[in-house]
This record gives C-alpha cells, sequence and structure tokens, in this order.
C-alpha cells in the first residue's frame, strides 16, 4: 500500500448492531457486551485498517445519563481498554473517538459552553488518564463548529495528535451553516489538530466534491470517511444503501484530491475496508 496512504476502520455502530439482537446504545456494549466490541476492533485490524476507533462516540453525560446506572468514565475507559487489547502486537493505533453532545448548545440550544467544557472534560479526561491511553483523539461528526471547536480546545490540554471532521450536506455547508472555508481556518488556529476532512451524512460520490474544497486550502492533512448511503429493508433486514464495491469506486477518487486517511463511516463494515486496501494497492 503507499506509504502516503492510511486505511482507517468503518462503522462502529451500525457494524456492532449487525452483531446482537439488542439494539441498545452502542456506548453501553463496552460493558455489557465487551466481547463483540474487541470482534469488531479486530476484524478491522484483519481488515487492514491501520488506525481503529474506540466505541466512545456518543458515550457523554448528555447521553449516558438518559440510561441509568451507566458511568461516564466506566464506559470511556472500557472502550479504551478493549480497543488496545485488540491492537496487541500489531502496529495498529487507537483512536478515541468524540462526538456531539446530544442537544445544540447556545444560541441555537440550551447547553452553554461552559456546560459542554464540562461534559467534555469528564469524557476526553477519562481517556487520558489512562496508562494505556488512545494514541490519537478524533472529534468527528460535528455540525456545529462552535461545539467542535470546544472539544478540541479541551483535547488541547492533552499531549496527543488531533484529527477533526464535520458532517457536511452536498453544498459543502453543515447544517448549522458552517462551510468548508469556515472549518479550515478555524482549524488552522489550533496546531495540535493535525488532520481534517468530513465524515457521516453522504455516499462517497456526493462527498467527492466537498473534499475537493480542501485541496489546496490547508494545513492540515486530510480525512475521507463518508457512509455507505441510506440504510434500507431487504427481506426484513437492513442493509447498506451501497454495496462494499460500489462504495470503493466511488471513495477512490478522493485520493486525487490529496487524501492521506481514508475509510467509512455509517453502513460500511471489515468488508468495505478489506476492499478498500485490495483497490488502492492496486493504484
Amino acid at each position: 500500500m503507499n506509504q502516503e496512504i492510511v486505511l482507517l476502520d468503518g462503522a462502529v455502530g451500525t457494524s456492532l448492531w449487525k452483531k446482537t439482537d439488542d439494539k441498545h446504545p452502542v456506548w453501553s456494549y463496552n460493558l455489557d457486551r465487551p466481547e463483540i466490541v474487541k470482534e469488531l476492533a479486530k476484524e478491522y485490524i484483519a481488515a487492514g485498517s491501520q488506525i481503529i476507533l474506540s466505541n466512545t462516540f456518543a458515550a457523554n453525560r448528555s447521553f449516558v445519563s438518559r440510561e441509568s446506572g451507566y458511568d461516564v468514565k466506566a464506559i470511556v475507559q472500557a472502550g479504551v481498554r478493549l480497543a488496545r487489547e485488540a491492537v496487541q502486537g500489531t502496529n495498529v493505533k487507537v483512536m478515541f473517538t468524540v462526538g456531539p453532545l446530544m442537544e445544540l448548545m447556545e444560541p441555537f440550544g440550551t447547553i452553554t459552553e461552559a456546560e459542554a467544557t464540562a461534559m467534555y472534560e469528564e469524557q476526553i479526561g477519562a481517556a487520558m488518564e489512562m496508562n494505556e491511553r488512545p494514541d490519537i483523539i478524533y472529534v468527528q461528526t460535528f455540525i456545529d463548529l462552535s461545539m467542535a471547536e470546544v472539544a478540541i480546545k479541551v483535547a488541547e490540554k492533552y499531549d496527543a495528535p488531533i484529527f477533526c471532521t464535520m458532517s457536511f450536506a452536498e453544498s459543502g455547508f453543515t447544517i448549522m451553516g458552517n462551510s468548508v472555508d469556515d472549518f479550515i481556518a478555524a482549524m488552522e488556529q489550533h496546531p495540535k489538530v493535525k488532520a481534517i476532512g468530513l465524515n457521516c451524512n453522504l455516499t462517497p460520490g456526493e462527498a467527492i466534491p466537498v473534499i475537493a474544497q480542501f485541496a489546496g486550502k490547508t494545513s492540515k492533512e486530510l480525512i475521507f470517511k463518508p457512509n455507505a448511503g441510506q440504510p434500507k429493508m431487504e427481506n426484513g433486514e437492513t442493509v447498506s444503501g451501497e454495496n462494499a464495491a460500489l462504495f470503493v469506486k466511488e471513495a477512490l477518487p478522493a485520493l486525487d484530491y490529496g487524501v492521506k486517511y481514508i475509510g467509512g463511516c455509517c453502513g460500511t463494515d471489515p468488508s468495505y475496508i478489506q476492499l478498500l486496501k485490495a483497490e488502492i494497492a492496486k493504484r
């Protein structure tokens, strides 16, 4: 594989739901079904992922507090530990994933900046105080640049590189009206943020014009982690809108825009990453 391209993993949430009939919040599986969390991580490693995500995306107080009997610190640390156990004996890195809060920040929602900061300090701090701490902090799937920056400012307190991706519409704007250029300008002010780009919401074909807007405009490395299309029902089962072959075919042109980190988001699984690796190797 080209040394300049780093293969990420695919979806965590939708892939874990495929492994169980109990559709609970996926972060709860760190404590209740740890075997499937570690199994999925190992499947991504076997498929060729060079960086895997911890199962901690929505493990913040705004989500966790809605389910009785769970503690943010316990969930976060279990998620990091399971990822660390999965990569043991390999060169694969662990990326601690941090997602948006359940509600918007003021003035669009009710969460104050101070409250958001406290929730991210709790979540990120739980991971970074561990002996087996993650290699990278990944702030992902944000639609509000101001909330993403709150998480980044907390992450900057720790000695770890930060990656950040936002979820854009085909227009190149988030739902909250943040453009690619807005995002780039903000990230250039954060030296610890090493890579930026997009994830979720769009299929690879829809996302290519958006990642093209990043090319040549930033000193950061680029990340491309699109969805496998809108899920649909077939024979009573939820399946991805795009199969692995179509996903990979549509995703590969992202490399022409300087993307270094490439993988998948919702609907993708280890088979998508395995095929992506094989097709990248042919280039």
